[in-house]
């Protein structure tokens, strides 16, 4: 059976797109995880790839094979009847709390970087958001096929631009201290759970949409393998920023600095990639409590923002570094479980 390189392509563009949202996009989470330990968090960035590689095509290939419609369905699989419910439920409240986050971070976009009111960021984002929703994985399937490439190139025109600075090497192999040191060995691990266990809302049904095995399994990898190079391409940008931890939006910082002519085009992209990441979020949510309420769409999607909107009212940075960890280590059991099953 031939690989559909087209679908493979769109698959890979969909995951890198659902994982890729706004700690991601502005550098945030890449900092909270990985950049901020220095060298040792390089070494954590390719123990993520790997598993971001392997388990990302696992996941979707099981979804095609037992034609999972949400991550509830194989989630049931997973972890069985009873353990998958509880499961469910926690998977319910973690994509409210990612969605805030990605929320917040649109609105810290637009008042950090565009001098404009959070609140206006908020609102554009949602009314955005529910316009896509409406056409449903088409949309979601659009908007990440025309972000996620370009977004791939700044992260690589960065580091390009980064390399040539003085001292790279030197920033590259540093290890600072940190209080929290420990979590270094831990961030690989809870950060790819996180981010697979919270992808599973978006690459469960667009995987077992596209049904066939090997298109699945290439769209997994290559997916994976560009997750990795776009981490590795950030972490050589984020080292070479002095004092990267009190910045909301790292990336665009830089961007300031090195490359000043494209800033206006980077701010739109990582809009666009926290924007994606809404949507993939809200999609799986609305999956999941149509299970629970026969309720419409569009009334599910609305009550879905209006709580959504009240959390992101936190300060972004703070939302991000309280709730990301707590949720990956929460997300470390499934993990295992997929790594165990056949």
């Amino acid at each position: 059976m031939k690989t559909n390189w087209g679908a493979a392509f769109q698959i890979a563009a969909v995951y890198v797109g659902t994982v890729v949202g706004a700690g991601f996009a502005t550098g945030r989470e890449i900092v909270e995880f990985f950049s901020r330990f220095g060298f040792i968090g390089l070494v954590g960035i390719l123990m993520s790839g790997y598993i971001f590689i392997f388990h990302g095509s696992k996941l979707m290939r099981i979804s095609a094979r037992i034609g999972a419609r949400s991550y509830q369905e194989f989630n049931l699989y997973l972890f069985g009847k009873y353990i998958g419910t509880v499961v469910n439920l926690l998977m319910l409240f973690m994509l409210l709390g990612v969605c805030a986050v990605m929320l917040s971070g649109a609105g810290a976009v637009f008042s950090e970087q565009l001098g404009l009111s959070k609140s206006l960021g908020l609102f554009v984002t949602i009314f955005l958001s529910i316009l896509v929703m409406i056409m449903g994985t088409k949309g979601i399937f659009a908007v990440n096929s025309f972000v996620v490439p370009i977004m791939v190139g700044f992260s690589f025109m960065l580091m390009l631009l980064s390399m040539r600075l003085p001292n790279f090497l030197e920033q590259v192999l540093f290890i600072p201290y940190a209080e929290d040191g420990w979590k270094s060995v831990v961030a690989p691990f809870s950060y790819t759970a996180l981010n697979l266990g919270l992808a599973q809302a978006v690459l469960v049904p667009v995987a077992a949409e596209i049904k066939d095995d090997r298109t699945v399994k290439w769209g997994g990898i290559i997916g994976g393998l560009l997750l990795t190079l776009i981490l590795l391409s950030s972490h050589f940008t984020l080292v070479m920023l002095p004092d990267l931890e009190s910045y909301e939006i790292p990336m665009a910082v830089i961007m300031k600095n090195l490359a000043s002519g494209f800033y206006w085009i980077f701010i739109l992209v990582i809009y666009g990639e926290i924007f994606t990441s809404v949507i993939g979020n809200v999609f799986g949510l609305e999956r999941q409590v149509k299970t629970y309420f026969s309720l419409p769409s569009i009334l599910i999607v609305s009550g879905i923002f209006a709580i959504t909107y009240l959390i992101s009212l936190i300060e972004y940075g703070v939302l991000l570094s309280f709730l990301y960890p707590i949720f990956g280590y929460c997300c470390l059991v499934f993990i295992i479980l997929l790594w165990m099953k056949d």
